[in-house]
């Protein structure tokens, strides 16, 4: 029965960010609905991508399961509406569909922002954690490799990659434009993840700010800020740090938001306060804007201006589609091969066993050296007989013709009793 490859998709393109937030998952949520999926359905093939701009579930079943793992994920984060955010998700049931979207996802295609590296060292680690837990089959070990290997050819014969666009990177534009005219502004970085870390080494552009970072895990903002010569205020005085600061940067992990409208009205704002929340789930609340002289932006109005570095970028999309077109069909070429392995494998164990059982019969008088020439011999023998049966299998696979093929061979020498290693 041919297995195929699928996908579910909640995007920045199909929900907006008060929906994204909801379905998020942290790496211990992507821990737990991996096991729920190994368990529930046996699964060797399956990778979870959760961002700030995108959760998705890759698999290989037989069926379309994606009701039933979205309902496992709504299990997880103790959703019990979960069916209510059907409509968000897009489902690929397609091979080639749902494997030309997980490669223009890797290489940047989908993103917010056209290229955004940051999206290459998410897949990795989503990749990893399944490897953790021995939920990648050969299937998926040959196809994210291809995915990693697309995406240096790309950084290599394109320009795709060039120049500083990423989110982070549109958080500081969007920054440097709205405080041009605040001299040397006063700018505080809440959390140094992936995205706040970007954010504070992006820091160069505004070259005038006064840049404060806090961290809950004190030593890393403390290696970030010796680095980029910034001060590291400790997380238990964030609160002062906050009042003090022109800008905020929130990019903090948590279930419930950190900076409220509540808080935000103690403050003491002379003449504007600018909130830039990157985190997903979001970690300032929206009403902060009713507050007088606060200015809030989130990851979905948040949007580039490296109108030159884009205008690359978009320039090189036609040759990045052309190389995972190519990437793509290698792929394939190697999956139709694939289909053909169990049989040549029971072939190969079918000759071998009446070799065996034929040299078991008639070198029971033989010396080691009468021994080592027939098996030799007999080896070679197998070899060839073998040699014209694979090449036309393999020739059916790329014709698209293995099913008719494996069947003639199966019957023509017997394989349904020979049981696959």
């Amino acid at each position: 029965m041919q297995v195929n490859f699928r996908a579910l998709s909640l995007s920045h393109k199909n929900a907006p960010v008060q929906i994204r937030e909801i379905i998020s998952l942290d790496e211990k949520a992507v821990h737990g609905i991996l096991l729920k999926i190994k368990d529930f359905f046996n699964l060797t093939d399956t990778l979870i991508l959760s961002t700030c701009n995108r959760t998705e579930v890759y698999y290989s079943h037989d069926q379309d399961i994606s009701t039933e793992i979205i309902k496992l994920i709504g299990l997880e984060k103790g959703l019990v509406d979960i069916v209510n955010y059907l409509e968000y998700f897009e489902i690929l049931n397609d091979d080639r569909a749902a494997i030309r979207h997980l490669f223009r996802v890797s290489m940047g295609l989908e993103a917010q922002v056209v290229g955004d590296i940051q999206i290459s060292n998410q897949i990795k680690r989503a990749y990893q954690a399944s490897a953790d837990l021995d939920i990648t089959g050969p299937f998926l070990h040959r196809l994210m490799h291809t995915v990693f290997f697309t995406n240096k050819r790309i950084v290599q014969e394109t320009a795709f990659r060039d120049g500083a666009a990423s989110l982070s990177y549109a958080a500081i534009e969007l920054i440097e434009s709205l405080t041009s005219n605040t001299f040397e502004p006063r700018i505080l970085l809440i959390g140094v993840g992936e995205i706040g870390e970007d954010v504070a080494k992006n820091m160069v552009h505004i070259p005038t700010a006064k840049v404060k970072i806090t961290n809950r895990t004190q030593s890393k903002a403390e290696i970030i800020a010796a680095e980029m010569g910034f001060e590291v205020v400790p997380f238990e005085n964030c609160l002062e740090a906050m009042e003090e600061a022109d800008v905020i940067v929130s990019s903090i992990q948590r279930s419930e938001p950190f900076i409220t409208k509540e808080l935000v009205n103690k403050f003491e704002i002379n003449s504007y306060k600018l909130l830039v929340d990157l985190s997903v789930p979001r970690s300032i609340e929206t009403s902060v804007e009713d507050v007088p002289g606060v200015v809030l932006y989130n990851v979905d109005n948040i949007r580039s201006k490296a109108s030159e570095t884009l205008e690359k970028r978009l320039a090189s999309v036609p040759r990045v589609e052309e190389i995972i077109e190519e990437s793509i069909k290698e792929f394939f070429d190697w999956k139709k091969e694939m289909i053909a392995s169990p049989t040549i494998n029971k072939l190969k164990q079918s000759l071998e066993q009446i070799r065996q059982e034929e040299m078991a019969r008639f070198t029971k008088n033989a010396d080691s050296k009468e021994y080592a020439v027939i098996d030799k011999i007999t080896k070679s023998m197998m070899q060839k007989i073998l040699k014209v049966p694979v090449v036309q299998l393999r020739a059916a696979c790329q014709r698209d013709q293995a099913e008719e093929m494996i069947q003639i061979i199966s019957d023509l020498f017997d394989l349904e009793k020979v049981k696959s290693e």
